[in-house]
């Protein structure tokens, strides 16, 4: 078991939360506003007729090319072997501008080997800080890096990849994945169809920073019940945010 926390420690747990590139489909350079009118057809599922750009606002966040990140939630795991002591440090980076927040995130994965876990990472996380760290003009760090190499050399979990169990037609909310082993929620305060309201009419980026790590936290503790271990297993909680402060 020991050895198994230390193993633990290679892990970086995260989230994202994303939010509309502009605070509004007007505000987008008009190059922009003719893309997103066709990615908008594709989107639209109703037969009623609407507006062009009346969607912006609700879907655009979810794209890479015209959202963009507003916090990156992480945590990783530290396994005092003298105290036998399991403490899980957690930090956002929340900057007022994406380029300041993904700096300082790309900076910490510069710092070591880390595998990275997220929950659907593989298909929204992963891909979506690739694409804005480039449109930000920044380097991408070797854990995101994932050309020419092969599938075993990409450091890359996903927790709902792991609960598929190769069924690729089944998807699993976190929160349902929660609930099924008895994890408290995250899903408390705002939630992630009320980040844009948040971000862009509350200025409320302190709720999204919380709700974000708590999302991180929920993986981390889902990714150790897969590992067969208890509900009730303890660890010390660090809020490196806090210590900021």
């Amino acid at each position: 078991m020991t050895d198994f926390f230390s193993e633990l420690s290679d892990i970086l747990f995260l989230d994202i939360e994303t939010a509309s590139v502009e605070s509004s489909f007007d505000a987008l350079p008009e190059r922009l506003q003719d893309e997103w009118i066709k990615k908008e057809k594709l989107i639209n599922k109703s037969e009623e007729e609407y507006k062009a750009g009346s969607l912006f606002f609700e879907k655009a966040g979810i794209y890479a090319e015209f959202g963009k990140v507003i916090c990156v939630g992480v945590g990783y795991f530290k396994f005092d072997k003298e105290t036998k002591t399991l403490r899980f440090r957690t930090k956002s980076y929340a900057a007022e501008s994406e380029y300041d927040s993904l700096l300082d995130f790309a900076e910490l994965l510069q710092k070591k080997a880390w595998i990275l876990c997220a929950h659907n990472g593989k298909e929204f996380d992963f891909p979506y800080l690739a694409r804005r760290i480039l449109i930000n003009r920044i380097p991408l760090p070797e854990p995101l890096q994932m050309a020419g190499k092969k599938p075993w050399e990409i450091g890359h979990l996903d927790t709902l990849e792991l609960w598929k169990f190769g069924d690729y037609k089944h998807y699993t909310r976190l929160e349902l994945l929660a609930a099924v082993f008895d994890i408290p929620t995250s899903k408390e305060g705002i939630d992630g169809s009320q980040v844009n309201d948040a971000y862009y009419n509350q200025n409320d980026l302190q709720a999204i920073r919380e709700y974000c790590l708590r999302d991180v936290l929920v993986t981390a503790q889902i990714y150790l019940a897969f590992q067969g271990l208890p509900p009730e297993i303890e660890f010390e909680i660090i809020n490196l945010d806090l210590e900021q402060e």
